[in-house]
């Protein structure tokens, strides 16, 4: 087994999540944003009144400057699939291909085309026209997310596929498998459900600011309005989507799990951490406590995890030691058939050379039966198999603790501008303010509870990431870092520049009372 320098490993790494996370900044605004602005749209069209038109393109025109911007760095994420991860692309591009292309030949198309409408047709087209392109913008660029983590959602939870021995590739056997993976579609809709939060979120912080500022009072009271509204029902969405999401992460991650509540000691009933401090000491093989301070919910997790109060909920020390009183293999188990498994393929390979029938269908055989642990067959040290545990965990409590605060924002906020007491609460149009930075963390940290727990899998239990790398020196990946990291910095200061100014600017022609 060839091993790649684990400092060029590293460098890959940090630069895909860079990118990453840099992307991450733009896209959750477009994908609730777009259907904000259409909601706006068609009261316009509904009722007539001009003041919605213009409401409606201040939004548009803060909308425009964040995809822009956002393109550039989705773009070169997925270059760096070819470059910095050629072995995973070979290993998964018949599959990996397929929701990408359609993403860019239906989605992107989509949504693009019809931007050039909505942003530069309203005295072109007519109300009802422009008023469809505003809405299939919205939609295009919710289909390009769900495109994008059908992907994503197959490396968490491989399905559809058979893995081809004479090519060593993943190919497609089932689409439709792909499609509707349950880690696919929970994923898709926790995340565009958390992009509305934000854009939410950023309508009510920007409204807050014109308040404050006591300057365009009435657009901004009806901005609220329909942000505050929106946000309440998709945050409850969202809510819905994350107890689904933790249900297939219990069942296909349950080392994730783990990580995310600092769980070492599995049991049955197991509490839900509500607020902890880690024990940085703690290893799975010591016997140091896990928390220094928690507060729990009874039952939490195992009700989380598999909705019932009494379910046993596997921990760190049980999944890399193993359980057999609840048929958990330990690692060394799995490591051992995944060498086992990365023998048999050499075998195929060399029998396949001398033509040997015969030992090509033995090899075979013994590499079907421990297929399912290929990955662990490149795993050195079963320590390997732990995600960072307080990245994780510190990540999903603050997603968690951030979308609960969200949820009550958007009540009291709501309740203030339906009672047209809104201007007289300053502290409530603070925390409306305030909480627009935190969207953007809450989202950030849910992108990391989602990749670092998962560690250290490309592929989950088929491909880990030390085995996807490109065959590169390190240096030129060290130096794309740096150079990626300036250019995102700088596109980021520019969006903020440019949309700072435009919110200074306010809407056209609305009054400054």
């Amino acid at each position: 087994m060839i091993h790649p320098d684990p400092t060029l490993v590293d460098w890959s790494r940090a630069q895909f999540a860079l990118t990453a996370l840099y992307h991450w900044i733009f896209v959750p605004l477009t994908l609730g944003l777009t259907f904000i602005v259409a909601i706006m749209e068609t009261i316009y069209v509904k009722t007539g009144d001009e003041w919605w038109k213009k409401t409606t393109r201040f939004w548009m025109g803060l909308l425009a400057i964040n995809f822009a911007i956002g393109l550039a760095t989705g773009i070169i994420m997925e270059f760096e699939f070819g470059t910095n991860w050629s072995n995973y692309s070979w290993i998964v591009g018949d599959i990996f291909g397929a929701p990408l292309a359609i993403e860019g030949l239906m989605a992107f198309f989509m949504e693009s085309t019809f931007f050039a409408v909505m942003f530069f047709g309203w005295d072109r087209v007519s109300k009802r026209f422009h008023l469809l392109s505003t809405w299939l913008v919205a939609i295009g660029s919710n289909l390009s997310a769900l495109w994008i983590l059908v992907a994503n959602g197959w490396m968490q939870h491989p399905v559809g596929m058979e893995f081809n021995p004479d090519t060593a590739r993943n190919e497609m056997v089932d689409f439709w498998a792909l499609v509707f993976n349950p880690n696919a579609y929970s994923k898709f809709l926790h995340t565009i459900s958390s992009g509305y939060v934000l854009a939410s979120l950023f309508v009510i912080g920007v409204s807050s600011w014109y308040l404050l500022k006591k300057r365009d009072t009435l657009f901004a009271r009806r901005s609220i309005i329909v942000a505050a509204s929106f946000g309440l029902l998709v945050s409850l969405f969202n809510l819905t989507t994350g107890d689904d999401a933790a249900r297939h992460i219990a069942q296909d991650q349950p080392m994730k799990l783990a990580a995310m509540e600092g769980l070492y000691d599995g049991k049955s009933g197991v509490p839900i951490v509500a607020f902890g401090v880690l024990n940085p000491s703690k290893r799975y093989d010591n016997n140091e406590k896990e928390f220094l301070f928690k507060i729990e919910i009874p039952d939490g997790l195992s009700l989380l995890g598999f909705h019932s109060f009494d379910a046993y909920v596997p921990g760190i020390t049980q999944l890399i030691r193993g359980d057999k009183e609840h048929a958990i293999p330990s690692a060394r188990e799995k490591m051992a058939k995944g060498r086992a498994a990365v023998a048999a393929l050499k075998a195929y390979k060399e029998a396949k050379k001398r033509g040997d029938k015969e030992a090509m269908a033995s090899a075979l055989r013994a590499f079907r039966k421990n297929e399912a642990f290929l990955g662990y067959g490149y795993i050195k040290k079963e320590q390997e198999l732990i995600p960072p545990v307080q990245t994780t965990f510190y990540a999903f409590h603050t997603m968690v603790s951030l979308g609960i605060w969200f949820m009550l924002l958007f009540i009291l906020v709501l309740y203030a501008a339906m009672t047209n007491t809104l201007r007289k609460r300053r502290w409530l149009l603070w925390a409306g303010l305030l909480s627009l930075p935190l969207g953007y963390l809450a989202q950030e940290a849910g992108w990391i509870t989602a990749e670092v727990g998962r560690q250290p899998w490309a592929i989950q239990d088929m491909l880990p990431v030390g085995m996807a790398t490109s065959n590169l020196a390190t240096s030129p990946v060290m130096l794309t870092f740096w150079l990626f990291a300036t250019l995102f910095t700088a596109l980021l200061i520019a969006e903020v520049a440019i949309m700072t100014k435009q919110i200074k600017i306010g809407p056209e022609g609305a009054s400054h009372v």
